[in-house]
Order: C-alpha cells, then sequence, then structure tokens
C-alpha cells in the first residue's frame, strides 16, 4: 500500500469517528482533558517559582558562606571591594552588608545612605546559621529578600535576592489571564504574589489549586485558577464539535485528500533531510579588542555544509528557514555544536563571550530560555559566557513578550546584544524597553566612516548613547586599519570584521585562540595584514 494511499485511509477512518462520536461523549473527554493540562500546568509553574527560589537562595547562601571563609567580615574598604566582586557573580543578588546585633544595617553594598532601621530581627542565641527573612519594598508583586549569615561575634552578613530574579511569568497563554501564584516563606511570609483579582467573575466555588512545597527551605508555592479556566483550552473544540461534528468530518477528509496527494516539495524534503544530517553548522568570527589586541570571543554564524562538501552561505536559506519554522530546530543544533567544539576553550577562558543570533519568533515565547538552560546548564560554557543577539531588522510580534524573555535570560546571567542598530523597525525604542547591554554598530556605518560626517556623527551618537546607559558596544564590519584608528577615537573597544578573520569553522578558530592568548596581536596603524588568512 502506497503512503499517500495509506494517509488518505487514516483521515477517512478519523473523519468517521469524530462523525458519530456522541456529542456528551466528546464533551466529558474535553473537558478532563482540559482539567488535567490546566493542574499539570499550575503545578509545573509552581514548580518552576520554587526552583527559581531555590536558586537564588543558594546563591546567596553560597556568596555569604564564601566570604565568610575568606574573611570578609568588616565594614573596611577592603572587605567592601569583597562584597562588590561577591555581587558581580552573582546575578540573582542586588546587595550585601552587614548588620549588627539588633538587625541594623553596619553597611551595605552598593553604597546607600543607612536609615538606622532594623532589616533583620534581634539575633537570638538560638538563631541559625542561616536565616531568612523579606524586606516591604520590591517589584512586579515580588519582595526583596533577605538572606542572613550568622558570624561568631553577634554581626551577620546578610545579601538582598534581586525581587526580578523571581518575578517571572511561567506558565501556557490560556491560564496567564486566569491564576493566582503565592509564594510564602515559612507559610505565611509572603515573598510573592502574582495575579491579583484573577478569580473574581468566575466560578469561585470550584477552583483548582496545585501547591508544591520546597524540599531545601521552608517555601510553598500555591498555584490557584477557576475551574472555568480549562475550558478556555477547548472552548473552541466544544463550539466545533457541538454545531459541526459533521461538517468538520467533511472538512477533515478533503483535506486529508489533499495532504495524500499533494505533489511533494523539494525544497521543504531536502532542507528536512540537511536538518536531520546535521548539515548545519557554526562558524566563528572573532571579537577582538582594538586596545589591547587581545581575543573576546566571537560570534556564532550557521554554514550548511553539504555532503559533497560546498559550502553555502546564510543568505541562500535562511528567509526560507525562518519562514518555514526550521530557524528554531536548527539554532537548537548549532548551540549544541558550539557546546561541544567550545566548551574547553571558554572554561579555560572565563572572560570570552559566545554570540548566539536569535530571530524574531524567538522571542515569542519562553522555549528559547528552555533550551539554552538544556543544551548550556551544566556544562563548562558559563551563561554569563553566553550572549544572544537579536536583530532590529526583524520587527518584534510583541515586545511585552520579548521583555519577560530577555529578563528571565538575565537573570540567569545571558546578556543581550541588538545587532544591526539604526537599520531597522526598532530603533530607540527597543533600547528603552527591552532592557539591551550591548549595541552592535552596523557594517553601514563603519564603512564610510573618515567619508561621511552623518556616519561619524551616528557612530559618535551610539558611542555616547551606550555609555550613557551602561551598555557595551561592537563594531560590526570592519575591514580596514583606518576604520581601527578612527573608532579607537571615537570610544569603541571591540570590533569583528575582515580586518582581523573571517567566520571560521572551529579548527581554525581554536587555533586562532590559541595564537592570541600565547602573543597578543598588536592592533595599529602598522599592521596591514588579518589575524586569520
Amino acid at each position: 500500500m502506497s503512503r499517500r494511499y495509506a494517509l488518505f485511509l487514516r483521515s477517512l477512518a478519523i473523519a468517521l469517528v469524530l462523525a458519530i462520536a456522541p456529542l456528551v461523549a466528546a464533551n466529558f473527554v474535553l473537558n478532563r482533558f482540559a482539567e488535567n493540562q490546566a493542574r499539570a500546568e499550575m503545578a509545573a509553574i509552581a514548580k518552576r517559582y520554587i526552583a527559581r527560589s531555590e536558586k537564588a537562595i543558594d546563591e546567596a547562601v553560597k556568596n555569604l558562606q564564601m566570604l565568610h571563609r575568606d574573611g570578609a567580615t568588616t565594614c573596611s574598604n577592603a572587605d567592601r571591594a569583597r562584597f562588590r566582586n561577591a555581587l558581580s557573580d552573582a546575578p540573582f543578588l542586588q546587595k550585601i552588608g552587614l548588620v549588627d546585633f539588633d538587625g541594623i544595617r553596619m553597611c551595605i553594598v552598593p553604597d546607600q545612605p543607612l536609615n538606622g532601621e532594623a532589616v533583620l530581627p534581634v539575633l537570638r542565641p538560638e538563631a541559625p546559621l542561616v536565616g531568612i527573612g523579606m524586606l516591604t519594598s520590591g517589584f512586579e508583586g515580588a519582595r526583596v529578600a533577605l538572606v542572613s549569615w550568622r558570624l561568631e561575634n553577634g554581626i551577620r552578613l546578610f545579601a538582598e535576592i534581586a525581587p526580578a530574579s523571581i518575578a517571572i511569568d511561567p506558565g501556557a497563554d490560556f491560564l496567564r489571564s486566569f491564576r493566582h501564584v503565592e509564594l510564602t516563606l515559612g507559610g505565611d511570609v509572603l515573598w510573592l504574589r502574582s495575579g491579583e483579582g484573577g478569580l473574581e467573575g468566575y466560578d469561585a466555588d470550584l477552583p483548582m489549586t496545585e501547591t508544591v512545597i520546597s524540599e531545601k527551605y521552608p517555601l510553598s508555592a500555591v498555584v490557584t485558577a477557576p475551574s472555568s479556566a480549562a475550558s478556555h483550552l477547548v472552548r473552541d473544540l466544544k463550539v466545533i464539535s457541538a454545531i459541526a461534528s459533521a461538517g468538520f468530518a467533511i472538512l477533515f477528509v478533503m483535506g486529508g485528500v489533499w495532504i495524500s496527494w499533494k505533489p511533494g516539495s523539494e525544497a521543504e524534503d531536502e532542507f528536512v533531510q540537511a536538518i536531520r544530517n546535521s548539515e548545519f553548522i557554526p562558524y566563528y568570527q572573532p571579537v577582538m579588542d582594538i586596545e589591547t589586541g587581545r581575543l573576546r570571543g566571537c560570534e556564532v554564524l550557521i554554514r550548511w555544509l553539504r555532503p559533497d562538501g560546498s559550502i553555502i552561505s546564510p543568505g541562500q536559506f535562511m528567509t526560507f528557514a525562518e519562514t518555514s519554522g526550521h530557524i528554531f530546530e536548527m539554532t537548537r543544533q548549532i548551540m549544541r555544536k558550539t557546546r561541544a567544539e567550545m566548551e574547553d576553550l571558554y572554561h579555560d577562558n572565563p572572560d570570552y563571550k559566545l554570540s548566539v543570533n536569535l530571530f524574531a519568533g524567538h522571542f515569542d515565547d519562553r522555549q528559547i530560555i528552555d533550551d539554552i538552560v538544556e543544551i548550556y546548564g551544566g556544562s563548562k560554557i558559563a551563561y554569563q559566557q553566553i550572549v544572544v543577539e537579536v536583530t532590529e531588522r526583524q520587527p518584534l510580534g510583541n515586545m511585552d513578550v520579548a521583555r519577560k524573555i530577555i529578563a528571565e535570560l538575565q537573570a540567569l546571567g545571558v546578556r543581550v546584544a541588538l545587532d544591526d542598530v539604526g537599520t531597522g523597525h526598532g530603533g530607540l525604542a527597543y533600547l528603552q524597553r527591552l532592557g539591551i547591554d550591548i549595541i552592535k554598530i552596523d557594517k553601514m556605518f563603519i564603512d564610510y566612516l573618515g567619508t561621511d560626517d552623518n556616519s561619524t556623527t551616528i557612530v559618535d551618537t551610539l558611542v555616547e548613547l551606550a555609555d550613557n546607559l551602561g551598555m557595551g558596544i561592537i563594531a560590526e564590519g570592519v575591514e580596514n586599519v583606518e576604520q581601527i584608528e578612527r573608532l579607537r577615537a571615537l570610544g569603541v573597544s571591540a570590533a569583528q570584521g575582515f580586518v582581523f578573520a573571517p567566520a571560521l569553522p572551529a579548527k581554525l578558530f581554536l587555533e586562532l585562540a590559541q595564537a592570541l592568548s600565547t602573543k597578543p596581536q598588536e592592533i595599529g596603524a602598522g599592521q596591514q595584514g588579518k589575524l586569520a588568512s
């Protein structure tokens, strides 16, 4: 039996089953399915909040323990400097300091005026080594949590957990408008409340509730939603089954016939086969420090390595990959390969950054966060070494959703760069609303440095803007030494382009990195060649 004929028979059988199934049975099944899905999603939401909270507390305890072990237990300038160093490596923490016996701040980093108010209770003789408390200040329903570490002299080290680190927005779209979340400490101290008023106007007599309790700390997360919220998941299916089951069956048969007998797409089949064969590979373009000649990392670019050994540039396939949706699996494959090829180099060079290009569709939901955690979590490449690039050439579908996804990436330690600045749809709105960490100056402005006053003015303005907003800045498409000198004069210290090296396969990039680590390249007026040929 041919594949097409088998597809046709299967479509016909499914259509007949749909046509004769009793509507009551259909509604029963849909309702049970919806409720189970809703409860499973609610439990997953609670687990994510607990996991995020445990991770934040673990980070606070680890850093306070390290400070105690290293003897950073005073308000001296040297110890405050150690506090700052600890904060720089702790994305979940926003402040570190000391309190006295009465719980009053003695000092705090970053520096701020001390008002003499107690932020922790008076130290009791039987107090545990680690304490957890809450401040009244907060962000998006989350309060600032305080983790303290008792010292021998009655003084306590403390760390403030940034409320943004747990103010995540997990969960499926069908629950987001209805669910109510409470994260509590010790059963009665509120840490976070999200979705207040979510039960109003619904069947509050039959709420669904899922509770998850931490096994490490006295934390509990309770997610509640009205039972009617689950019906939104299958509402359209129930309407269709009620008023048009017969018509739907006919349409299903017609669709099955069309799918079974339509001509195959040769391009689609070839592309899918290429993904299955892992023919898409990463190339690495070095990013250089033009002040010191040292390597700062690389931008990961994609190439199609055909079975015959030929290389296809992304300009010939990226548009199809994005419009067809294949870009998501291609990106996952590229990230997995960068981990396998680069993790030893990046483990030995913790200052290196690995930039991965994303497209607008990656910011429509939080799947990209799960992908990054799955691929790089537990690898030798730290989250703090990863940079994701979002291009300005493609408009983002939903700025609010994109901002939340970016915030959650940044909470992990991942930095976010805005590529092709000044050439696309977003403009200053992206810089204002997305919380960008790095600006990348597009090649079109670099090309005319020194020959066009407008380009020089634009680059100078971008440098000043990045400096005022505390952002990093990288110049793209640098092709000659004169451009390097002009970029230096304008205050740009990082660049990439053919003057240094083109995008390289893994072996050549590793050789280049090894050579530069042994003897950094002097970049200046005397340089006429490239770092890699």
